[in-house]
């Protein structure tokens, strides 16, 4: 067989860890033939296409991007189903492996359902596909931030601040939950539960009663009761999101003024996305590049290879896109132990 391999969406550490994983049991298992697409969708709408060898993923493991590039392309948006047909057809692709996160494997799910051979690969730092426990990228992206958040505790401190972090998540905290958790935040909001600011300056005015700072770890995707996301551009990708970024700058001022305490932002962003891969996302990873090459292989179409408990199982694509993973309830009460 001869198999296409691509990278959608954002980009996140552990891609180059799939790739790798493809490419050299797909070769040196079953004798396969592998290509890359470059730039995510866009690669086989236009035919950027280049063989993968073993030499081409040698050292590649603990690079974080993707060698294959990326972009948010959407081809059913730009008129591209039937190009990306022909683009296979004219190249003797027989099956795409899609590494991406909802948009890409929406996109993988409905090329599957007008007839194409598709495998989906879980990645997303935001942690948010159904049916995996764990996708790859985020526990790169939680250890970023909570480094980040180890750091500010020192400075804060030394200055009698508040700091508010403010990290990626559009719609679900998980990012915001496990690095606040983890870096010891006082205050933890997320996408799921629009936050009080009257709360929140409660929370930060006892932790200043009792030590010299607070740190609030905010997703950017959070809301405040009665209010509405903080955009940082108006416009909209080819999947119809608009980009967030600024409700921790927001918030640092809300804080002041109710408060009088001196507030601080740190915006992480694209900081979460970059880097080498933790040996986490790298195990898990590859584990996910193994089996999907697998499905392929047992001419298994249709399906997305998933984290549940310690192994790796398939699951249908549909299942896998249906719904956004978010925060349930229970695991904010948890945090809540912590605040203030």
């Amino acid at each position: 067989m001869r198999i296409g391999v691509l990278t959608g969406g954002g980009d996140c550490p552990g891609l180059n860890a799939v790739i790798r994983a493809v490419v050299r049991k797909g070769i040196e298992i079953y004798g396969h033939d592998i290509v890359g697409f470059r730039e995510g969708w866009r690669g086989p709408m236009l035919g950027l296409i280049h063989p993968l060898g073993l030499a081409d993923v040698e050292h590649i493991l603990p690079l974080g991007g993707t060698i294959l590039g990326t972009s948010r392309t959407n081809p059913y948006r730009d008129g591209g189903p039937e190009q990306v047909r022909q683009t296979l057809a004219e190249h003797g692709v027989d099956a795409l492996i899609a590494i991406g996160g909802e948009d890409t494997l929406g996109v993988a799910q409905r090329l599957h359902e007008d007839g194409l051979f598709v495998v989906g690969v879980p990645k997303t730092i935001d942690n948010d596909l159904s049916v995996t426990d764990y996708t790859v990228g985020f526990d790169t992206a939680v250890h970023i931030a909570t480094e980040a958040i180890d750091r500010l505790h020192t400075t804060a401190e030394s200055h009698h601040r508040v700091a508010i972090v403010e990290v990626m998540g559009r719609h679900a905290g998980w990012i915001a939950l496990h690095s606040g958790m983890a870096g010891g935040a006082n205050v933890i909001l997320m996408p799921e539960r629009p936050f009080s600011v009257s709360w929140v300056c409660q929370w930060v005015t006892r932790c200043l009663d009792r030590v010299s700072a607070a740190i609030v770890v905010v997703a950017e995707g959070a809301i405040p009761e009665g209010g509405a996301e903080v955009l940082a551009a108006a416009e909209v990708d080819a999947f119809g999101h608009r980009r967030l970024g600024g409700v921790g700058i927001w918030l640092a001022g809300e804080i002041a003024r109710r408060t009088g305490a001196e507030a601080r932002a740190v915006v992480l962003g694209h900081i979460q996305r970059g880097g080498t891969p933790t040996a986490y996302d790298r195990v898990l990873a590859t584990r996910l590049g193994v089996h999907a090459i697998d499905a392929v292989h047992e001419g298994d179409s249709g399906v997305m290879v998933a984290l549940r408990g310690t192994e790796i199982v398939r699951v249908k694509l549909a299942d896998a896109t249906a719904a956004v993973k978010t925060v349930p309830q229970h695991r904010h009460t948890e945090a809540e132990v912590f605040f203030g």
